[in-house]
């Protein structure tokens, strides 16, 4: 039996932007424990964003990563022995959790050398409406359009 729903943790800003939004995308990019290194290369990437577009690095990371959180995403239901693709919502938390986790996966299969430049450039062609991450929401979309007859069976 489940003992309930698990709390939700409070997630301090990191020290130099004062964001909690910034720490989320630093814990996600952490592997190993590592987050001195995570932190760096994010770093790192805000200043190579502020070199190569002369804009603000925060706000256009930020406006990249807006441009790849998904509204809507398909859910599978099973009914009656079929298994339907139905178009639902996505929750706020969810929203942002799969925009930086698809930022950062389509940032680590690019073809670029180091970490912090295909994070940079991933970033920049977010921003820009462009990219693979962006292509990614966009076929979400597509896949939640075509499936919008089989809203009725959502779970309510």
């Amino acid at each position: 039996m489940r003992k309930g729903q698990a709390k939700k943790r409070h997630i301090a800003p990191d020290p130099k932007y004062k964001e909690t939004l910034v720490t989320k995308f630093v814990n996600s990019l952490m592997k190993d424990g590592k987050k001195s290194l995570a932190t760096r290369i994010f770093y790192n990437t805000l200043d190579k964003i502020q070199e190569k577009t002369e804009e603000d690095a925060l706000t256009v990371w930020k406006r990249g990563l807006s441009n790849v959180t998904p509204a809507i995403e398909v859910k599978r239901r099973r009914v009656g022995g079929a298994t339907f693709q139905v178009p639902v919502e996505v929750r706020a938390d969810r929203k942002t959790a799969l925009g930086i986790k698809w930022l950062i996966t389509c940032a680590r299969n690019r073809s670029e050398y180091t970490i912090v430049d295909k994070l940079a450039n991933e970033t920049i062609a977010a921003s820009k409406g462009e990219g693979n991450a962006v292509k990614k929401k966009n076929d979400t979309h597509k896949m939640a359009e075509s499936n919008r007859a089989f809203s009725h069976l959502r779970v309510k």
